[in-house]
């Protein structure tokens, strides 16, 4: 199977075979772009806090800026209201996670700021939010549909992925392991999305393999503007290890198979099997 594999139209075409596939490219990155609502506003604040002086230490001002943005989603309804709470559940494991993390060492936050829980800035938590955000919505905005997956087992390992997260400093690291795991679970499953009325697949581990792409090509980019900083940027900006593409692709998978579940529950998704 090649990475994405279209499910032909019906019907006779009126336009050439190159302009049908410049129109459903650019439906697709208007997707993607809407999708990313949260993710890009979350740069631009970083961004413009990096050069002008709002008046409050600049961390606790891109809590203040991640809320307002938060609410005028919802107010335009870019997000949904469950979408929203997601969005919440995200945040407050993401800021458990951070919390241990930078107690470590294994990151720091070197900015001042008063919003914070212990050395850790609360508006962090949204930054693992902004991955929830956007597979949330471009679940909707490209009407995805997963093959079934064994729920019990997935959940199991996704499971299994956020405690490695604090575990693997004291027993070895899981998480290839439980990457190759969940390979063989959902290695014949495969996503379908629509873009302008037809439906394409693509299988589910190359999607989370080129999310973790894009997200490491993210990370490298906030780390650069002073989102956190690893020991190794201390003394000046430095790429970030590609290994953390890895890492990144766990928290993706993660990220998706607890989306899949909360779907379930409200029975929007009937896509797992015992």
């Amino acid at each position: 199977m090649s990475a994405v594999e279209v499910v032909p139209r019906h019907g006779p075409g009126r336009v050439t075979r190159a302009r049908e596939f410049l129109l459903d490219l650019l439906a697709f990155g208007r997707a993607q772009a809407l999708s990313c609502a949260f993710a890009v506003a979350i740069f631009a604040g970083l961004a413009l806090t990096r050069v002008v002086d709002v008046g409050v230490p600049r961390y606790d001002a891109m809590l203040i800026w991640c809320l307002l943005v938060q609410v005028v989603l919802v107010a335009t309804r870019l997000e949904t209201r469950d979408e929203l709470l997601v969005i919440c559940v995200f945040h407050v494991l993401g800021l458990g996670l951070e919390v241990f993390k930078v107690a470590i060492g294994s990151w720091s936050y070197p900015e001042p700021g008063v919003l914070r829980l212990g050395d850790v800035p609360l508006y962090s938590g949204f930054m693992y939010a902004a991955v929830a955000s956007y597979i949330c919505q471009a679940w909707r905005r490209l009407d995805l549909r997963v093959d079934p997956v064994p729920m019990a087992a997935t959940m199991a390992v996704a499971v299994g992925f956020y405690v490695n997260f604090f575990t693997n400093h004291w027993i070895a690291d899981l998480r290839w392991v439980l990457l190759g795991v969940a390979a063989l679970l959902i290695a014949r499953r495969s996503v379908t999305f629509r873009v302008r009325g037809v439906d394409r697949r693509m299988p589910l581990l190359v999607s989370f393999a080129l999310i973790g792409l894009f997200i490491w090509i993210a990370e490298n980019a906030a780390t650069m503007l002073g989102a956190w900083t690893y020991a190794s940027q201390v003394d000046g900006w430095t790429l970030v290890h590609p290994s953390k593409i890895g890492s990144w692709m766990v928290l993706v998978i993660f990220s998706f198979v607890l989306v899949l579940w909360l779907k379930q529950r409200k029975g929007a998704s009937p896509t797992a099997t015992a």
